[in-house]
C-alpha cells in the first residue's frame, strides 16, 4: 500500500484537493491560514517546523480559477496564480522538493485543439495568462512536473453547456486518480497533458448524467472570452501505462 506522508498539497480545501484527500489521506494538507502561498515567510516557517516529515513532493493545486472573476480582480490573480506560484517554486528549490504544478488547458488559444505538450502557448483570457505566469516560474525549476488539464464537479453545475467549445475535461474524481498516479511516478519531469478524448462541453455535461436535461448554448452568448478548442493530446500520459 502506497504511503504519502512525504507529500504536501496546497489548496487542500478546493475541489481537487478534497478528492486527493480521499486518495492520499496521509499526505499533508495545510490550510491557507497556516500555509498561504502569497506569504513566503509563513510557508518557509511551516516547512522548518515540519522538517521532520521530510516532504519529497508538493502538489500545487491552490489557485484563483474563475475567468470572469479574474477579469474583475487581476490583482488577486497576480498575487495568487503568479506570485504565489513563484513563492512555491522558491520554497521547493530551497528544500529540494519535487513540484507538481496543476496548470490548465487555457494556456492555449483554442484555435486548433488536440494540443501536445510542446505546442506553443498563447492564452486569450486573463485566467489563462495568470496560470501561464505561474507555469513560467515552474519551468525555471528542473525538479518539477507541469500538469495541463481541465476538470469539473462530478455533477455539472449549470443548466446549459457550450455546444461549440471542445475540451478534454473530466470529472474531478477521475482527474484526481491520474494525478495520484503522477505523484507515484517520481522520475517524471517536464510537462504532461491529462484528460479524456476531445468532447464538446455539452456532451461532457450529458455524460455525467444522461437523463438530465441540459440546455444548449454558445461561447458567443457570454461576455468573457473562452477558447473554442483546448482539447489535449494525452498520448504521453497513455504511454506511461500507469
Amino acid at each position: 500500500m502506497e504511503t504519502y506522508k512525504d507529500v504536501i498539497v496546497t489548496g487542500g480545501s478546493g475541489l481537487l484537493g478534497c478528492e486527493l484527500k480521499l486518495l492520499m489521506p496521509d499526505a499533508c494538507y495545510p490550510t491557507s491560514k497556516e500555509f498561504n502561498i502569497t506569504n513566503y515567510e509563513q510557508m518557509d516557517k511551516f516547512l522548518e517546523i515540519h522538517e521532520r516529515l521530510y516532504f519529497c513532493t508538493m502538489v500545487h493545486c491552490a489557485a484563483f480559477v474563475s475567468p470572469p472573476m479574474i477579469d474583475k480582480d487581476i490583482i488577486k490573480a497576480i498575487d495568487t496564480n503568479i506570485i504565489g506560484t513563484a513563492n512555491v517554486v522558491k520554497l521547493c528549490h530551497k528544500y529540494t522538493i519535487k513540484l507538481i504544478y496543476i496548470c490548465t488547458d487555457y494556456v492555449f488559444n483554442g484555435n486548433v485543439g488536440n494540443y501536445c505538450e510542446e505546442d506553443s502557448v498563447h492564452p486569450i483570457n486573463k485566467y489563462g495568462w495568470s496560470k501561464l505566469g505561474g507555469e513560467t516560474a515552474v519551468r525555471l525549476y528542473d525538479n518539477s512536473l507541469i500538469v495541463r488539464l481541465s476538470f469539473g464537479k462530478k455533477v455539472f453545475p449549470y443548466d446549459a453547456a457550450f455546444t461549440d467549445q471542445i475540451t478534454s475535461r473530466e470529472p474531478v474524481d477521475k482527474i484526481a486518480v491520474k494525478i495520484q498516479k503522477l505523484v507515484d511516478k517520481t522520475n517524471l519531469y517536464g510537462v504532461i497533458n491529462i484528460g479524456q478524448d476531445p468532447i464538446t462541453v455539452y456532451d461532457y455535461a450529458k455524460s455525467l448524467d444522461p437523463s438530465r436535461e441540459i440546455k444548449k448554448m454558445s461561447i458567443k452568448d457570454i461576455i468573457f472570452k473562452v477558447p473554442q478548442n483546448t482539447s489535449l493530446d494525452t498520448t504521453k500520459y497513455k504511454n506511461l501505462n500507469l
